[in-house]
């Protein structure tokens, strides 16, 4: 509660300097988990669809869909290294 109402004297004093302090990180992590997750279901929702369409072509989706799901969670390791960089 007192790093918010630190914030808010800053502010108050026109100062140009913002701190910010506490578990920001953490919420800022949790807000950047949401696209990978989101990507993640995407990716193996349509996989599925495809292989059922499709079942000759496994090896190659498969292959697709590991690669979507290592884009997507490097995204997410993105997000949580962020958090440390900007501290």
């Amino acid at each position: 509660m007192s790093a918010a109402l630190e914030m808010v004297n800053l502010a108050a004093e026109g100062s140009a300097k913002t701190n910010v302090v506490g578990n920001v990180a953490s919420i800022g992590y949790g807000l950047a988990a949401i696209g990978p997750g989101v990507g993640v279901g995407i990716i193996f929702g349509n996989g599925t669809q495809a292989l059922a369409r499709q079942p000759e072509a496994a090896g190659l989706i498969r292959t697709n869909q590991i690669m979507g799901f290592a884009f997507c969670e490097a995204l997410a390791l993105i997000g949580i290294v962020m958090g440390f960089v900007y501290q």
